[in-house]
């Protein structure tokens, strides 16, 4: 038998848990885990003050106004439409590029979305004030590249048809006057230039090419007409980085021959140009322009047929070759961004003119060596 004593039986004191504390390290981890969230949070709520310029739809000149790739459509219209022409059977494409934004100064991408951009090579990042100058509203920067997809086609129409030896009326005409210029007073909205210094001015590019050779030393000799009178006035241009100018805004006036329609909606910019043209040559003249090739391309045209830069063109290669194209077309004065992106299995053809052009169609149609004809490098 066990004897307990009266203390024996008293319960013994309770002591306090002994409380662990975490270890320094995993304090510091989870304290950086809670900042990642935060960091992410921001990032995926937060607007970046950029925008992202992405390969947009591809269409074929030759074909309907529907992208290349999308399912048939009962609505889909031809793209380009000649009337009232006999025009002749044509194979492959003659493909246009365009570049799709993600973004605008109403709706910005988030910072996560301007990060997987800058790690996506066909994808391109730039501020938002560098494609939206400030106090452009979305609005007014669609309602000026839908112009510019207008003037661009008419260009077009002239280039393929002064390359097909069709004579119709065109003019450079005044169409702004830059306030305190030296055109200023000199010069008014609607007069057409017909000369400058006794050398006949067909188009827009030879007119700057006529005042640069003037220079800003001397007065330049500016034939015009003005409702229906003919004149010269004298202008001393001025000195304007690497140029010299006078202070106008000139344009083309175009009396064409026959009517050439151009569907396409929804797309703007004058970057098609080249292609515009190339279409119309290939369904206006017997044989296949190019040799029932895909060929793809870019490059704004006017109605002289110098092919000028564009912007997005490293997206537009993308977008070729995921369209299917082996061959691209692109200005000159693009090279420089050009070169050390060309995506694999797709060959750059540095074109300054459409003569240019024309000379790579002629090889493709042949099936000669391509060799010799200009390049942008590939690195």
């Amino acid at each position: 038998m066990t004897l307990f004593t009266d203390d024996d039986l008293r319960p013994e004191p309770s002591t306090p848990p002994e409380r662990i504390r975490p270890k320094r390290s995993v304090i510091v981890g989870w304290s950086f885990v809670g900042a990642a969230l935060v960091l992410t949070l921001v990032l995926a709520l937060v607007p970046a003050p950029y925008v992202i310029e992405q390969p947009g739809p591809v269409f074929n000149t030759l074909g309907t106004d529907q992208p290349v790739g999308s399912p048939p459509s009962k609505d889909a219209k031809p793209l380009i439409t000649i009337p009232s022409q006999t025009t002749y059977p044509t194979a492959g494409s003659l493909d246009l590029l365009t570049v799709s934004l993600v973004g605008n100064p109403d709706s910005l991408p988030s910072w996560i979305e301007v990060a997987s951009a800058w790690f996506t090579p066909s994808k391109a990042v730039l501020p938002v004030d560098d494609v939206f100058p400030p106090g452009t509203t979305t609005q007014q920067s669609d309602k000026e590249n839908a112009q510019l997809m207008v003037d661009s086609q008419q260009d077009a129409i002239a280039a393929a048809l002064n390359d097909l030896g069709y004579t119709y009326p065109q003019e450079v005409v005044v169409k702004q006057i830059i306030k305190g210029s030296p055109a200023d007073g000199v010069l008014r909205v609607g007069d057409e230039v017909i000369t400058v210094n006794g050398v006949h001015v067909p188009g827009v590019q030879t007119l700057r090419d006529l005042l640069k050779a003037n220079g800003a030393a001397k007065p330049a000799k500016i034939g015009i007409v003005r409702d229906g009178v003919a004149s010269t006035v004298e202008i001393t241009p001025e000195k304007s980085g690497p140029t010299v100018i006078v202070g106008i805004g000139a344009g083309m006036h175009y009396t064409f021959p026959f009517d050439v329609m151009i569907q396409l909606n929804n797309v703007g910019g004058p970057s098609a140009g080249q292609m515009f043209a190339l279409g119309i040559i290939d369904k206006l003249s017997p044989g296949k322009l190019n040799g029932g090739e895909h060929v793809a391309g870019t490059g704004t045209i006017d109605n002289e047929g110098n092919v000028g830069p564009i912007g997005g063109i490293r997206q537009k290669m993308y977008a070729a070759k995921d369209a299917g194209n082996s061959w691209f077309l692109a200005p000159q004065s693009n090279c420089d961004e050009v070169t050390g992106h060309i995506p694999s299995g797709l060959k750059v053809f540095a074109v300054k003119t459409l003569d240019d052009s024309l000379a790579v169609m002629k090889a493709l149609t042949s099936h000669a060596s391509t060799t010799g004809l200009p390049t942008c490098p590939a690195s």
